[in-house]
């Protein structure tokens, strides 16, 4: 008999990365395994998109457009290339104008890729068109996508297969412009029978001529049953990956599947033997990059708290180096929670973070939704556009408050001292009334107003915006060079425009493989390694100089314990503890700083989120006792005020 020729997407190089290593690998380390893929016959490849164009720039110290541009030169002009985009987001967590969303897909034509994958979290439709306009505008082909997962147990009000077909009949209605259509399933967590239901929906809907793909992965244990699923309810391609990318939070193995598919009307018309061959050069190239084996691992308590591939992960890791990994299976239950009363948004970027940062707020809290993760509470608001269900209005009341809370916490410092520059006669009571009057005007209220529209208004953001940012530092205006300032600035810190001027750093772990060398030079030599809240140390000694890590510091080592005041001064006055554990991200001030109350003073990060911590007191800073990197724990002081 004829067998259907199932199209295969080989997503290695970026959902692979992004699932196993957090996205952290070197181009120039997988370009020998890419090749090989397509000497083996592979022509469709996802490689770009997602987190693979700011881990490039936040953690390798790549030019994202650079590291596309190789790609492209490795496998030639006829393989298919494609990248994925987040919508009105593209390709980073905060959401844009339209120039930005034009950018984009201007560049990544330009840069060597063919096919954008386009989705949203909330599936709505009105964060696609824009998008979808621009992708085709640039002569690429625009794959619309419908994204999907599992409720927890209990819930009910979207998430089948009838919520499925009104988002479908919704991009029909829009007359946005798609070339195929994806259901994508970052999670893993739905039930194959449901995949079945859902792509059959679609088939019939769309007439044969369409192409239609499904995406999973094998977290939760059911992937390669998906599959299935899909291609008998008429799926024409699939997504896969080669080891040692493939399985637990990434996608099923292309072997696995091939094997799965023995025997059926299917066919993915691989070279089974070269395909053999060329994971066992890809795990060659990627011999020194750890990975742990959570990533790999199947888990079936997610279908019960969805979480993607590489934000399972990356949860677990972040929770163990803050010595907290106790506390994920009351993140996880805390999740079917997050998710019922937010309005049941696809757990996918930037969603997918809401729900574990409040899951993790309301785990380590005394009282639940005592804190607020800010992009959960927009959310809730409608600065991400409209959820799938309305949210729990209490929890609506809940988000105002906090964020209102938050911009006037913010906005108090300006307030302030515009109103000393006009009324530098006014008492500290007339100060103050004035001050609490301006500050009652602030509200951060609900909204129905479409996501693009509200960034339009935004001065901060788009293509002038960043044009500013970059004549300000004196760097080149390029298309490149606007769309890396655009896309990559991270609250108050510019990550593009830093990297641009060459303060990017290598963060890439490439440690497997040096453990057992490194512990034998050890043993051997005049250092240690020193671990301090999880975090090691390799430090060598020579005479009054340490290398600590590669850096070098002055040090003065005596015998015996005497009192040490802080590192930086007398550790009398007001305390500053950390209101959570977390990761030091930047000491914002230095001893002998005079400081305003609420000015903040160090900010920490803990599951991607960064919380600054303010002076509870106006003084002058007396001591700092922690720095960059340091890890902390609840309570632990950080700074005191005097």
């Amino acid at each position: 008999m004829t067998k259907k020729q199932i199209k295969v997407m080989d997503t290695s190089f970026r959902d692979g990365f992004q699932s196993i290593y957090g996205a952290k690998v070197l181009v120039d380390d997988f370009i020998p395994a890419l090749k090989a893929a397509v000497d083996a016959g592979i022509r469709h490849f996802e490689t770009a998109g997602g987190a693979r164009f700011q881990a490039p720039i936040f953690f390798c110290n790549e030019n994202a457009f650079e590291t596309m541009d190789k790609i492209r030169e490795a496998v030639g002009p006829d393989v298919t290339l494609q990248s994925l985009a987040r919508g009105v987001n593209v390709v980073g967590l905060n959401s844009q104008p339209r120039d930005v969303i034009d950018l984009h897909a201007k560049m990544f034509a330009k840069h060597g890729v063919n096919v954008i994958r386009n989705f949203d979290a909330l599936n709505d439709v009105n964060n696609l068109i824009d998008s979808a306009n621009s992708i085709k505008k640039y002569g690429l082909k625009h794959e619309v996508t419908i994204t999907m997962m599992e409720l927890p147990y209990g819930c009910e009000g979207a998430h089948d297969v009838a919520f499925y077909e009104r988002v479908l009949r919704n991009i029909l209605d829009s007359g946005l412009p798609f070339d195929s259509l994806a259901f994508k399933d970052a999670s893993g967590t739905s039930n194959p029978r449901k995949v079945y239901a859902t792509v059959k929906m679609a088939r019939e809907l769309l007439g044969q001529d369409a192409h239609i793909r499904f995406h999973s992965h094998e977290t939760a244990g059911t992937g390669l049953a998906a599959y299935l699923a899909a291609l008998e309810g008429g799926a024409d391609g699939i997504d896969l990956a080669m080891k040692p990318v493939s399985g637990g939070t990434g996608q099923p193995d292309i072997i696995s599947m091939w094997h799965a598919l023995k025997g059926t009307e299917y066919d993915l018309g691989i070279d089974i033997k070269k395909v053999m061959e060329t994971e066992e050069i890809f795990k060659e190239c990627m011999k020194d990059y750890p990975i742990s084996p959570i990533s790999l691992a199947v888990n079936p308590i997610l279908i019960q708290a969805p979480l993607p591939g590489g934000a399972t992960a990356t949860t677990v890791n972040q929770l163990k180096d803050m010595g907290m990994l106790d506390k994920f299976p009351k993140l996880i239950a805390n999740m079917k929670e997050v998710v019922e009363r937010g309005g049941y948004a696809t757990s996918v970027t930037p969603v997918s973070q809401f729900y574990a940062q409040q899951s993790f707020l309301n785990a380590i809290t005394e009282h639940p939704w005592e804190k607020a993760n800010p992009g959960y509470a927009k959310m809730l608001l409608g600065y991400f556009g409209k959820t799938p269900c309305e949210p729990d209005p209490e929890l609506v009341k809940w988000a105002e408050e906090k964020l209102t809370e938050d911009a006037r916490s913010k906005a108090k410092k300006g307030i302030e001292d515009k109103i000393k520059s006009e009324h530098p006669d006014y008492s500290e009571e007339q100060l103050t009334a004035e001050v609490n009057k301006e500050l009652e005007q602030i509200k951060v209220e609900p909204t129905t107003e479409k996501v693009v529209d509200i960034n339009e208004k935004d001065p901060e953001k788009g293509v002038e915006a960043a044009k500013k940012r970059l004549e300000a530092a004196g760097l080149p205006v390029t298309d490149e060079n606007l769309f890396i300032a655009a896309a990559c600035k991270d609250g108050n810190v510019d990550k593009g425009i830093d990297f641009l001027l060459g303060k990017g750093v290598v963060s890439v772990d490439k440690s497997a493989n040096k453990a057992k060398a490194e512990t034998s030079s050890t043993a051997n030599s005049d250092g240690c390694t020193v671990t301090v809240n999880g975090k090691k140390y390799a430090v060598k000694f020579n005479g009054d100089k340490a290398v600590v890590n590669g850096k070098e510091y002055s040090v003065d080592v005596k015998d015996g314990i005497e009192e040490v005041a802080s590192n930086a001064g007398s550790g009398e006055g007001t305390e500053v503890k950390a209101p959570m554990p977390g990761a030091v991200l930047r000491v914002l001030k230095s001893v002998g700083d005079t400081v305003e109350e609420n000015e903040e003073i160090v900010v920490i990060e803990a599951m991607k989120m960064e919380t600054p911590i303010k002076a509870p007191v106006a003084g002058t800073i007396n001591s700092i006792s922690v720095a960059q990197g340091d890890k902390v724990q609840t309570g632990q002081v950080m700074a005191t005020i005097g």
